[in-house]
């Protein structure tokens, strides 16, 4: 299913080739580092064209199938071991790029390691892994002062029950390097604490290679609302592009995410104090440049950050700043990486996605009533990215969304209620994923 916009409304969707445009009589070159489940690769692909560069494209297809496609070795780079991918990469570039960037989390680590090697300006590799891991990055709050829950790893064979005299409930059980809501779970008690470990420590097992090596993470549960903030580092000086806020409790004991909207309705000196504690971690883990990302608690006692990234907002949920910043966020991610001036519009309207939730496990047949939802007042457009026939999962397995729903409104409240009311109209077809064969009595 591709996207549906709405015709009457303020934006549009991905932005349309302009055709490639020589810069100084030189086109520049940006290596991309496209995982193939990823979202964004068009976006960036497009923005590509539009500020007129060389795209070059390294992606992670299967290794053994790749050369039946016909793919080159960059095309089949395995981003989880980037050690052996940086090779790969290196063996295959004719030409030096000006900018190597990481489309998403799985090319991160080795996007770092190629602009080192190839002398760009970027941060640093450890500095990347610092953020990247849930543990080192929880040391770091620890040691540089930041509010920080009480935390403890759990090697992988380890008796998850020796823990138990340690830990104040409730828990949150994470896995190391997963990102969003995949491998997270909240523990009330001891029964549901040692369920969440054994269901963490199998999800870390399929998707992380590293999985023996990492272990897990169990902390306390930080109560607040959850808020993000999006922004761009310069220097190391930190620029705020946007604020979300997240206005569905995230309470567990899994943390599906719903809602962003934008601008946010926190105080201006709570706002602060976010930016404050963001800058302050980027310092701490060696960040320099490019787009961060970051996701944190509000309470009582002050600012906790859940997560500072190295990257840009996941999915497709950065269409919501095409408005707000007056271009693409793929767009000014790859002016920014190439050194280019760019000049941003701001925006006081309310803009607002819905990462469409996935009720239950099963197999996604279809939707209905899509039509309805462009019918309600402040929707812009809607994107059912799920395909037919694909198995899906909410959180803690799954690692992906039905769709993504866009608004634009004179305020945030309205962003909201239009998201929340398109939500339902849309009528899901999921069945189960096997067939129970029903018994036929005899009579």
């Amino acid at each position: 299913m591709g996207w549906i916009e709405n015709r009457n409304g303020k934006t549009s969707s991905a932005p349309q080739s302009c055709g490639l445009q020589l810069l100084s009589g030189i086109m520049k070159r940006v290596l991309l580092l496209l995982p193939t489940t990823s979202y964004r690769n068009e976006a960036f692909i497009a923005a590509g064209k539009k500020v007129g560069v060389e795209m070059i494209t390294a992606a992670d297809y299967c290794h053994r199938l790749a050369p039946g496609w016909g793919l080159d070795p960059i095309r089949a780079v395995h981003f989880d071991r980037p050690g052996e991918a940086l090779d790969v990469v290196l063996r295959s570039l004719k030409h030096k790029p000006d900018a190597v960037l990481a489309v998403d989390d799985p090319g991160l680590e080795l996007a770092a390691l190629l602009n080192e090697r190839l002398g760009l300006a970027a941060n640093l590799p450890e500095a990347v892994r610092r953020v990247r891991d849930k543990l080192s990055f929880r040391q770091m709050q620890k040691e540089g002062g930041l509010l920080c829950p009480d935390f403890r790893h759990l090697p992988s064979d380890a008796d998850p029950a020796e823990l138990l005299s340690r830990l104040k409930w409730p828990v949150v059980v994470k896995a190391r390097r997963l990102s969003g809501s995949r491998g997270v779970i909240r523990a009330d008690n001891a029964q549901a604490y040692l369920q969440a470990v054994s269901w963490v420590k199998g999800i870390q097992n399929k998707a992380d290679r590293d999985a023996a090596d990492l272990g897990l993470v169990v902390e306390g549960f930080i109560p607040g609302r959850e808020y993000a903030l999006e922004s761009i580092l310069d220097h190391g000086k930190l620029n705020t592009l946007a604020w979300f806020d997240k206005p569905d409790p995230l309470d567990g004991p899994y943390f599906e995410e719903t809602i962003y909207v934008t601008p946010s309705r926190l105080p201006n000196r709570t706002q602060e104090e976010i930016h404050h504690a963001v800058q302050h971690a980027c310092r701490l883990a060696g960040l320099v440049t490019g787009p961060v990302h970051a996701e944190m608690r509000v309470n009582d006692e002050g600012v906790w950050l859940l997560e500072v990234a190295a990257r840009s907002i996941g999915g497709l949920c950065g269409i919501t700043l095409n408005h707000v910043l007056g271009i693409t966020l793929e767009e000014l991610i790859l002016r920014h990486a190439l050194n280019e001036p760019v000049e941003l519009s701001a925006s006081r309207e309310g803009a607002g996605v819905m990462m469409i939730p996935i009720p239950r496990r099963g197999i996604y047949r279809g939707v209905r009533n899509l039509g309805s939802v462009l019918e309600v007042p402040g929707i812009t457009g809607i994107r059912i990215t799920a395909q037919a026939g694909q198995i899906i999962a909410p959180p803690p397995d799954g690692a992906s969304y039905l769709g993504f729903i866009f608004s634009l409104c004179a305020n945030p409240a309205e962003a909201e209620m239009a998201l929340r009311l398109a939500h339902t109209r849309l009528l899901f077809d999921i069945q189960p994923e096997y067939k129970v064969q029903e018994s036929i009595s005899e009579h």
